[in-house]
């Protein structure tokens, strides 16, 4: 598990495919090494790998044909900047929020604008996560945990401030960007609570959360 706080900017100093999948080795920057041991897993924009071979300053992970193909991961090269952030534990501050490193889907983004000091950004989610998206609720994008400021059908929206947009990758978005996008976990596992039984039977198809449905459940008042 991890918060969504980046605690560095790394770098891909190599990428060597292997029978399909991919063995990446990734600069850490600054990030602080001592207590990483092999096997450990450290989020690289939000993807949760594991650490198979370590030096002070980098260390190598697998990246499966699965995740490349559902991950921005798939489309990194040499020097590519990355979002890392080590797995919490029980000392940890937990600052955003509780994020898997299991990536959801690819958003992209639409638009990119000036918004006082902070920039707003328009991003598109998939079709089958946007229902999962709220406004002033969490997102986690390429690893970074972020509150929800408007949902428009499958676009939403979020402003990013000055300190963010310097210790991410997030500087680097336009119009266009992958991004991988992980929702609330929470979220994800009301809807299965509230289906009931419905997926054994058969009946459920797509979401069956509504308003009535909120209410009878006891989650929100009648109105």
């Amino acid at each position: 598990m991890f918060t969504g706080i980046i605690q560095s900017i790394g770098t891909i100093s190599d990428l060597q495919p292997k029978g399909g999948d991919v063995s990446l080795v990734v600069n850490t920057g600054k990030l602080d090494m001592g207590d990483v041991e092999l096997g450990d897993s450290i989020a690289v924009n939000g993807v949760c790998l594991t650490a198979v071979a370590m030096t002070e300053n980098s260390f190598t992970a697998d990246v499966s044909r699965e995740t490349l193909s559902l991950t921005s991961l798939g489309g990194l090269s040499k020097g590519s900047p990355v979002n890392l952030e080590k797995a919490l534990t029980l000392n940890t501050r937990l600052g955003g929020h509780l994020v898997s490193g299991h990536v959801d889907g690819l958003g992209e983004v639409e638009s990119r604008r000036n918004d006082g000091r902070s920039e707003h950004f328009r991003i598109k989610a998939p079709d089958d996560l946007a229902r999962y998206i709220a406004a002033k609720g969490s997102i986690t994008i390429d690893g970074v945990s972020l509150t929800v400021n408007r949902v428009d059908g499958v676009y939403f929206e979020i402003n990013i401030v000055p300190h963010t947009l310097q210790e991410t990758v997030i500087s680097d978005y336009q119009a266009g960007t992958k991004i991988n996008l992980e929702v609330d976990v929470i979220a994800r596992y009301l809807e299965r609570l509230l289906q009931g039984g419905a997926l054994n039977e058969g009946s459920a198809k797509g979401s069956t959360i509504t308003e009535e449905y909120l209410a009878e459940n006891g989650f929100v008042a009648r109105s």
